[in-house]
């Protein structure tokens, strides 16, 4: 039996275990010091998008609607991990609705 996140090779003949840090996104593996699993794919850690005005790392950072009664500040850029419902904190971004 293989052991977790451990890939079987065969180089030259005896069999070679490597094992690294793999993670899977739907059906594919990924190298998580290289990528992350968004929305079902497999993307680059330096991968960005819009939040309202703002740009969030889809790796670290996730958009939340803004809950508030402030028309101008639509979305909050939150820390992944945490809840889009939690209280703010200091490592959130208020970003404005876009048009």
């Amino acid at each position: 039996m293989t052991p977790r996140r451990c890939i079987l090779v065969s180089p030259t003949g005896p069999q070679l275990l490597l094992c690294q840090s793999h993670e899977r996104c739907g059906d594919q593996f990924y190298d998580p010091r290289q990528d992350c699993c968004y929305d079902d794919a497999v993307v680059p850690l330096g991968r960005t998008q819009k939040c309202g005005n703002c740009t969030f790392r889809v790796c670290f950072e996730q958009c939340c609607p803004w809950l508030v009664n402030r028309p101008r500040e639509s979305f909050v850029v939150k820390v992944k991990g945490h809840s889009c419902y939690s209280a703010p904190s200091s490592d959130d971004r208020v970003c404005s609705s876009v048009g």
